[in-house]
């Protein structure tokens, strides 16, 4: 079953695989095989079913795309390239043709101090010849810069080593010439990804963000941005357009922001609908709208606990075969009746507690590539042919915690102080009563996002050093609708950070935690949690762990400023006596337990000014910091000797 996960492992590390179970314990803390990044980043399955590429971690910051044919006497995993890491890193690749792949490639640069990100789409054969760059090239005369590589929207299944994709065109002015190019904006072309060559499918539009084809060619949807009065701001809204008979006619408004309208995901050619996520009563469901001008709308699928939020899709048409939604555990409800037993089967077949998830197929369909997960259980690759109902395993997502006892996830619920019941997951570590024990509190980020039962690697390596941890989904969580959502967890801290404190005093009421070892662990929504439960109930948590947190609210609204996206984020963290009674920073008197903080330089999504700031007021009001700032390093701390250590020094910190 381990054996291609060897492989890949001697691939790249020459470990022998006979022994590699014994030499990962002997030479591995707990903390290095926990930190270690995954050994599978993205996975992609051939049009005939006979290979598999997938991106793999490199030594240090490195990626690497390899690539195995099934059908070889020995599938051993071969290099087709890789990226440095610096600045760049190989992020997904999935096969054009047999023989051909596209990859997106992109990173984080640093330019005059400002952060940028940028991607770049690229093809290649599999044998690592005739590389081929996807994006748009602009030269000296564009009039302004594109980070952005593009997209690729349609796989054109019937058309070999043909893609549609997005791509971004800027104003071009040559001085002294009246040659140039006055479209801008963004356009769908047609790409031959052995050569480059592009032809217009729809031309630039300006204020275009968003296109959707129905997998076989057509381009159906249309997103158009509107801007912030007379600014070039993000107002938060998309005008949706559909096209019929060669016209674009009005679909209907999204407000990401304020969290209404319809969302358009995907379209149905042979219905002539697109599917699409709306609210309904309270909670996000799936909608199908006619695209035939009546403007008719169907609800597809609702539950009524908690929101509809994922489609499940398959094949390279990407065809829609099923929605899903995560209540305790994560469910999937099929529209395709063959698709919906065979994950039963499958999911009884390895044991009746995994999780099935279809990756890949081949293009007709009779070998689905699908990955098996579990809360003990970080992930296994299979490919399975239905012709001959035949399943092989193929490659491990974390071969270093094989060999690891791991614990189990329970879903429990806790009171609120208001008597709410908070649903939450609880990881004891393995053979343990869970009585009286080192206890860890760990809020996820978000605030707009929620935990999910299945394998986490921190509560994971958290448990295996003998600490029970509780993850909640507060409320200010999103997948729980609206009235759980509530203002956000911000703007509503003090039900939000409430909750999570609320979470730590269950676990000493039900004698779960030593009261004198009870902690708060967090990254980044989860970090800002942490540190203002250490402000809300000083003397509950003996110490706080926060990694890439928020620590100001006043500093994050200017930190957006200057940014599209700045007036979206300015209302989202609102305005009000909130900003200053729920900034860690600005209230670092109230705090008792010592804190440890941990940041990467390159971080976009929270900037390391924040935990600079942190430790600047905690040691300015004489209280117990310590702070560990990671070089180049963004929001997910991706690095593995980084990772390793940032455990450790957790762990070396908390009270036990």
């Amino acid at each position: 079953m381990r054996n291609i996960s060897r492989l890949l492992i001697f691939s790249l590390g020459a470990i022998s695989t006979a022994t590699f179970a014994q030499d990962a314990e002997k030479q591995r803390s707990a903390a290095q095989i926990f930190g270690a990044v995954p050994a599978v980043y993205d996975i992609s399955l051939s049009p005939d079913g006979t290979k598999v590429s997938f991106i793999a971690p490199g030594p240090g910051t490195m990626t690497d795309l390899f690539a195995i044919d099934l059908n070889a006497a020995q599938s051993t995993p071969k290099r087709v390239t890789r990226a440095s890491g610096d600045p760049e890193s190989l992020q997904w690749c999935k096969w054009v043709s047999n023989e051909r792949m596209a990859c997106k490639v992109g990173g984080i640069e640093k330019n005059v101090g400002e952060l940028y990100g940028f991607s770049r789409m690229i093809a290649i054969n599999s044998d690592g010849s005739n590389p081929v760059l996807l994006s748009k090239r602009h030269d000296s005369t564009a009039l302004g810069l594109s980070l952005s590589g593009g997209r690729v929207i349609d796989w054109l299944p019937q058309e070999e080593n043909q893609v549609l994709m997005t791509r971004y065109h800027l104003e071009e002015v040559r001085i002294g010439s009246r040659v140039g190019n006055k479209d801008e904006g963004l356009a769908v072309e047609k790409i031959d990804t052995t050569t480059g060559r592009a032809k217009f499918v729809e031309r630039p539009t300006e204020e275009a963000v968003e296109f959707i084809t129905d997998g076989q060619g057509n381009v159906r949807i249309k997103g158009m941005r509107t801007k912030l009065g007379r600014t070039e701001l993000d107002s938060g809204e998309i005008k949706y357009f559909y096209k019929a008979d060669g016209k674009w006619e009005p679909l209907g408004e999204l407000n990401y922001a304020e969290r209404t309208g319809f969302n358009p995901y995907a379209v149905e050619k042979d219905t002539n609908r697109v599917l699409g996520f709306a609210p309904h009563n309270g909670r996000q469901a799936l909608f199908a709208k006619s695209l035939d001008g009546t403007g008719k709308q169907e609800l597809i699928f609702a539950n009524d606990e908690v929101d509809v939020d994922g489609l499940i899709r398959i094949g390279r048409a990407n065809r829609v075969v099923g929605v899903s939604y995560a209540k305790e555990k994560r469910f999937g409800e099929y529209f395709d009746p063959g698709l919906d037993s065979l994950a039963s089967a499958l999911g009884k077949a390895l044991g009746g507690t995994k999780s099935i998830d279809f990756i890949d197929s081949s293009q007709d369909e009779s070998k689905l590539l699908l990955l098996a997960t579990s809360d003990t259980d970080p992930g296994q690759y299979y490919l399975f042919d239905r012709t001959s109902s035949q399943m092989r395993p193929l490659l491990g997502i974390r071969p270093l915690v094989e060999s690891q006892k791991l614990a189990t996830v329970k879903p429990v619920v806790y009171p609120a102080a208001d008597g709410t019941q908070i649903p939450a997951y609880l990881t004891l570590p393995p053979q343990s009563a869970g009585k009286n024990i080192p206890a860890i509190v760990m809020p996820h980020g978000g605030p707009e996002a929620r935990d999910e039962w299945g394998f986490d690697w921190l509560s994971q390596y958290f448990a295996s050093q003998g600490f029970a941890v509780l993850q909640p989904n507060f409320r200010g969580s999103s997948g729980y609708g609206d009235a759980w959502y509530q203002k956000n967890g911000f703007q509503g801290w003090r039900t939000s950070v409430g909750d999570v404190t609320d979470a730590g005093r269950w676990l000493v009421a039900e004698g779960i935690a030593k009261p004198s070892a009870l902690s708060i662990v967090g990254w980044s929504y989860g970090g800002y949690a942490a540190l203002q439960s250490a402000v809300l109930a000083p003397d509950l948590f003996k110490a706080v762990v926060a990694i890439a947190p928020v620590a100001d609210l006043s500093q994050l609204k200017s930190e957006s400023q200057g940014y599209y996206s700045g007036a979206v984020v300015r209302d989202f963290i609102g305005s009000g006596p909130h900003i200053k009674e729920g900034s860690p920073a600005q209230n670092v008197e109230k705090i008792t337990a010592p804190v440890l903080l941990f940041h990467g330089d390159y971080d976009q999504n929270v900037d390391v000014a924040q935990s600079r700031l942190m430790e600047s007021k905690l040691k300015g009001a004489g209280k117990s910091v310590t702070y560990y700032e990671y070089p180049k390093l963004a929001h997910g701390l991706h690095d593995a000797r980084v990772r390793a250590e940032m455990l450790q020094k957790s762990s070396d910190f908390l009270p036990k």
